[in-house]
């Protein structure tokens, strides 16, 4: 369906750190959003959508509780496309059920519910994660080549407590029994450790790591990230909607490193920024590895490098006060 010439698109979740941005994407290229969030009427969390270009004539907010079944249908109602990106990223939780499993699992099946009642969907894009790629106990070293055929295993996830990589797992699960039931086209979007600069105004979980590094503390962790800037993850989803031979998942990382080597780059772009000089514990570091890059390059992904995403986070950070 589109609306006086223009394709109407839902994205769920609308002020999250990817959807912002997937929103502010999609407006540029002339795109009419239906998007959800808790409450259009907090100015906090959504004046910095307001105010994107376009928005104006073209985004239209829309109130829905993932919980809440039934709820999205009348927001895809005429959308070709729904951008599901709706979903908690908490790291630590007292009630991983309720705060996160619930909301990611049930979630992604009400949402789906809702499309499948829906002639003109063409398409839902999925915001999955590498959390539910990459945690299946396989050890990891340098000449391992994580790709789309892993699978994170729910009870490795449950057994380490890894509850956010649980509830993504899931919730990726139940969205491929769905489709393949219900016979809709769905794609999924499985980025690493997400950073890049906020368009909105609260601190992300996967951003808050890079300011916890510029912002005083004297060690760093012994962590290896899987890096992708927010704004291929938007541009990615969009391609994966686009492209008509879009299928299957999508594992999205642009590089792999160790946090030596992230506090080592974030020397190099800004000298003036106190950085911690030593690890946070005396083990091995954390192993690198790979991820394939190839399904990716299909669909026509290209990623910003590692420098110029650390960069614009730190300037980001800056910008808003965080630090």
């Amino acid at each position: 369906m589109s609306c006086g010439g223009r394709k109407v698109v839902c994205v769920t979740g609308a002020s999250g750190f990817i959807a912002s941005w997937l929103v502010k994407l999609l407006l540029q290229r002339g795109y009419t959003v239906k998007a959800t969030v808790r409450d259009p009427n907090d100015q906090k969390k959504t004046e910095h959508l307001r105010s994107l270009d376009g928005a104006k004539e073209r985004l239209h907010l829309f109130k829905a509780d993932l919980l809440e079944e039934g709820s999205f249908d009348p927001v895809v109602d005429g959308c070709e496309c729904v951008f599901h990106t709706a979903s908690p990223v908490l790291l630590s939780v007292t009630d991983p059920q309720v705060e996160l499993i619930d909301p990611a699992l049930k979630g992604t099946l009400n949402v789906l519910r809702s499309c499948v009642k829906v002639p003109s969907i063409k398409r839902v894009v999925i915001s999955s994660s590498m959390a539910a790629v990459a945690f299946n106990g396989k050890p990891l070293a340098p000449d391992v080549i994580i790709d789309e055929s892993w699978f994170s295993d729910p009870a490795v996830c449950e057994k380490s407590k890894f509850w956010y990589m649980l509830s993504k797992t899931l919730a990726e699960e139940a969205a491929w029994k769905f489709a393949k039931e219900k016979g809709i086209d769905v794609v999924t979007i499985n980025p690493g450790w997400v950073i890049g600069p906020l368009l909105q105004p609260t601190l992300n979980a996967s951003v808050e790591p890079v300011l916890k590094l510029i912002n005083g503390t004297e060690t760093f962790p012994n962590t290896t990230y899987r890096f992708v800037d927010v704004r291929d993850v938007a541009n990615a989803h969009i391609l994966a909607f686009e492209n008509p031979s879009a299928s299957g998942r999508y594992c999205l990382v642009g590089s792999v490193k160790h946090c030596s080597e992230v506090v080592k780059i974030l020397r190099d772009i800004s000298p003036a920024l106190t950085l911690p000089e030593k690890c946070a514990d005396d083990k091995p570091f954390t192993p690198t590895y790979q991820v394939s890059k190839e399904r990716a390059q299909t669909l026509g992904v290209k990623y910003t490098p590692l420098e110029v995403s650390l960069k614009d986070t730190v300037e980001s950070l800056k910008g808003k006060n965080f630090f």
